[in-house]
This record gives C-alpha cells, structure tokens and sequence, in this order.
C-alpha cells in the first residue's frame, strides 16, 4: 500500500505544476520508462511453445495442403 499512497502523492505534486516545461520533462521519463519496460521479442521466446509432435504435424499437414488448388475456389 506504500506504493499505493506515493502515486497519489505524485499526481498531487503533478497537479500543482505550472510550468509547461516540467510537464515536458514529466512526460518524457514516463515515456522513457515505459519503453525500457518493454520487452523486445526474440525468436528464442518461442522456443517451447508447440511439442515436436505438433511440429511434425504441421509440417505433414502444410506439406499436403500447399499448392493444392480447388477449383471451386476460383468461381
């Protein structure tokens, strides 16, 4: 709840700001910040999603369906 009551405190103080460029300047490490959290995705972060034997039943199906052509699906 510590937490909590410093958020409300901050936006206090951010509600008594009169100056434009302390504004700026706020926006700015909070945009910062939000960014540095943000992770960036890796190939590696998907490693483990799907079993072999899933990946092997992919690879069958995609192998059987590419390239097949319906005709019905050009009228």
């Amino acid at each position: 709840m510590y937490s909590e009551s410093r958020k409300i405190q901050l936006i206090e103080d951010v509600l008594k700001v009169e100056h434009d460029s302390i504004l700026s300047k706020l926006e700015s490490v909070l945009k910062n910040s939000r960014a540095a959290n943000e992770k960036k995705r890796s190939i590696y972060d998907f490693v483990g999603i799907i079993s072999n034997k899933e990946a092997q039943e992919m690879k069958k199906i995609i192998k059987e369906t590419s390239e097949t052509i319906n005709p019905d699906d050009w009228k």
